[in-house]
């Protein structure tokens, strides 16, 4: 390829312009690609990515996500979504449009311990995260220097039994209305179901995950207890049951008798900076569709 072929290449920033992704679930049945398609034809849009999945061809539900390019997008998205309703309505569709290029706003979410936080911000600062870290909000002061020093707020408000919901309240505050995602890097407090219900399907959290499973405090010594071969971290979408939400994203490693606690806290912390990197990445890539309590991500 010669240079000048290059010059009318055009730029990722370019393709972002006027690239969109489509989220579809509905009732499966006949005729739903062929209905999207045409539509996305007709209005001069060219699919560049399609993918669909049902789970039952009779009577299940069906999923779909669709990346296309329309020219101009940026003016004709409102028109486009407005006519779309007509063919959503008849197939019972629940669905939303993302323009690529308006970069979703992250809250993070940390009390001490930072290996998640860290993976976050470099993930973000070389430029594979493709989002804005708005704000980082703890209950501690720890990371406070660190995060500012890549130019990010740093929100400071403590958590007590008897201050949780007016925390909570200033939580909320600090985030304003145009976040899209909150991430749990490892915080250490429950999130009540009041505060869920402003972000249901937007809060991801990280959290352990054993085979067999240990609950209550110091899980890496009662796994070391009881010579576990297996150890890994699970991202969910957090709802009312404590780490009961919609996994995202899962990951284990083979250990053995001759990995102690500290190890095991050292392959454990890898694995969750990993599986909360690609569950972070999924949403803000639009490739996940919630059902019920399970996921589907493309």
């Amino acid at each position: 390829m010669d240079i000048h072929t290059k010059k009318n290449l055009p730029s990722a920033a370019d393709q972002h312009l006027n690239r969109a992704r489509m989220l579809i679930s509905c009732p499966d049945g006949p005729g739903i690609v062929a209905a999207v398609s045409q539509f996305l034809h007709q209005h001069g849009a060219n699919i560049v990515q399609s993918d669909q999945y049902t789970m039952n061809p009779a009577g299940g539900m069906f999923f779909m996500r669709v990346e296309f390019d329309l020219p101009e997008l940026a003016s004709k998205l409102p028109e486009l979504q407005k006519s779309f309703r007509d063919i959503a309505d008849k197939f019972q569709m629940e669905w939303n449009i993302h323009h690529v290029a308006r970069k979703k706003r992250l809250a993070i979410f940390v009390s001490k311990e930072d290996h998640c936080l860290v993976e976050l911000l470099w993930q973000w600062q070389a430029g594979d995260l493709d989002a804005d870290i708005a704000l980082v909000v703890s209950n501690h002061l720890d990371m406070k220097e660190y995060v500012e020093s890549f130019g990010i707020p740093y929100h400071h408000i403590p958590v007590t039994a008897d201050t949780k919901p007016e925390a909570e309240q200033r939580q909320l505050e600090v985030i304003g209305d145009d976040i899209d995602v909150i991430i749990l890097a490892r915080y250490m407090q429950i999130i009540s179901p009041t505060f869920i219900k402003h972000y249901r399907n937007r809060i991801i959290n990280i959290h352990h995950s054993f085979l067999p499973a240990f609950v209550g405090g110091k899980p890496y010594a009662q796994a070391y207890n009881r010579g576990v071969k297996i150890i890994g971290a699970t991202a969910h979408y957090v709802t009312e049951e404590l780490d009961g939400g919609p996994i995202i994203e899962q990951d284990v490693q083979r250990v053995s008798h001759r990995d102690d606690v500290n190890e095991l806290k050292r392959i454990g912390r890898t694995i969750e900076r990993v599986v909360l990197t690609r569950a972070v990445k999924w949403h803000i890539e639009d490739r996940i569709l919630v059902h019920n309590n399970k996921t589907v991500v493309f």
